[in-house]
């Protein structure tokens, strides 16, 4: 994957994203195309700046390229599936 296309889907990411979860979809980019990332011959600052989602998140994709290594990303998510406390949430 190159890395114009690898920047068209952070920023579709971005975009869609609610006004409070921009970053955490940045995040979730990076954990998602982590070894993707890595292997592109592109670097990541020319990645964040083709996606015109701004330089100040080049950090928060490194986040999750780092997270990548701990996290495991559901299939689907299913309503109801929120973490719970005494059985109410």
């Amino acid at each position: 994957m190159d890395g114009k296309t690898l920047a068209g889907i952070l920023r579709e990411k971005y975009q869609g994203a609610s006004r409070n979860e921009a970053a955490c979809q940045v995040h979730l980019f990076g954990i998602q195309y982590a070894e993707v990332l890595r292997e592109c011959s592109w670097p990541l600052r020319e990645i964040v700046k083709e996606s015109g989602i701004g330089m100040g998140y080049l950090s928060e994709v490194n986040k999750g390229i780092k997270l990548a290594r701990y996290a495991q990303l559901k299939e689907e998510i299913v309503p109801g599936d929120a973490p719970t406390q005494n059985g109410k949430l």
